[in-house]
This record gives C-alpha cells, sequence and structure tokens, in this order.
C-alpha cells in the first residue's frame, strides 16, 4: 500500500489534536491521588515498574528518571530484577485495568507485601480494585468503542498521559529534594 504524505496543514492539526488531549487528560487526574504516589515512590526501598506493549515500553523511560534520582529501580520485565520484597512499590500501567498479566503480577507482589501503583482509564477496573493508590486517566481505552475523550487511534493518549503523570512525579520529587543536575547526570550510562 502506498501512503500519501500530510502537508502541513495536516500535520499542524495533529499536533494541535494531541497537545490538546494530552493537556485534557492531564487535568483529569487527582491530584491527591498522585502525591500519594510520590510520597509512596520517594520513601520506597525499591521501585518496580511493569507494563504490557507500548505501556510497558513507556515505562522504561519512566525507570529511567527515577533511577536518576538514586532510587533503587527495576524493570519487572528484565531477569536481573530481584525479588519484590514487603514496602516496595511497584507501578502497573494498564489502560484497561483488566490486562490478565498485570493483574497477576499486581496480586504477586502485594502478597509480597508490596504496594502497587496503578494508572489507568478504568475506576471500575480491577486493577484500580486492588492497587494501594490509582491514578485514573481520562483517555479512552485502546479497544474502547467510547472515543469521546480522544480521536488518536488506540489506546496511544493513555499511553502518552501515563508517561507524563510519572515524569511530573519524578519532577515534583526532584524540585522539593534540591538535586542538582550534574547530581543526576552522574547516574547516567556512561556507556552509550
Amino acid at each position: 500500500m502506498a501512503f500519501r504524505s500530510p502537508d502541513t496543514k495536516a500535520v499542524s492539526d495533529a499536533l494541535s489534536t494531541v497537545v490538546s488531549e494530552i493537556s485534557h487528560a492531564l487535568r483529569s487526574v487527582r491530584i491527591e491521588n498522585c502525591q500519594r504516589a510520590a510520597r509512596m515512590i520517594a520513601s520506597a526501598p525499591r521501585l518496580y515498574f511493569a507494563g504490557a506493549g507500548r505501556s510497558g515500553i513507556g515505562m522504561g523511560m519512566n525507570a529511567m528518571r527515577f533511577m536518576h534520582l538514586g532510587l533503587k529501580v527495576h524493570m519487572l520485565s528484565e531477569p536481573t530484577a530481584p525479588a519484590v520484597n514487603y514496602g516496595d512499590v511497584v507501578i502497573i500501567p494498564s489502560g484497561s485495568g483488566s490486562t490478565d498479566s498485570m493483574l497477576a503480577i499486581a496480586h504477586k507482589v502485594m502478597r509480597a507485601g508490596a504496594d502497587v501503583i496503578a494508572l489507568t482509564t478504568a475506576a471500575d477496573s480491577p486493577l484500580n480494585q486492588i492497587a494501594t493508590v490509582s491514578i485514573i486517566i481520562d483517555a479512552a481505552g485502546k479497544q474502547s468503542s467510547h472515543r469521546g475523550s480522544t480521536v488518536q487511534y488506540a489506546g496511544s493518549l493513555f499511553e502518552q498521559a501515563a508517561i507524563l503523570v510519572l515524569d511530573s512525579l519524578f519532577h515534583a520529587i526532584w524540585q522539593v529534594n534540591h538535586l542538582e543536575n550534574d547530581v543526576l547526570w552522574a547516574r547516567h550510562a556512561n556507556w552509550e
């Protein structure tokens, strides 16, 4: 199939749409839940990130940022991730809040004594019901027939907003702790 290239107006309109939708989605989150999540992250012995598909890929970006703060951070998908223990925090995004693999992880880590921070679009979802704290994002799920909150494809808006919510929590923790850029940068990969 040969694709047509978008003109300047189409690209400009797309950028405006994405910015507008992300702004709406970020304004929809409850600040008190974000603050509670930030408090949990800042005090966790270890911080773990999970996620399936594009959400999981996005969590790798967030994991790196929190590692820059000096927190002990792991991706659950990595074979070198140590066992989750009491007091650890596991961050799990799931637009639907019902992804089987993410629910299984949530149940297992909570049995080990960890807290779960969920990011989801569904306040009535199983993940939201069991999480220690949930950040509900006003975005359609990837297979949602209700598309009122987005015109973007599949779960794009949820994935974008989840990354930015966590980036905002990183930024808040960084700023209130008055850490210099050089301190964070010294933790960046030196093998690239």
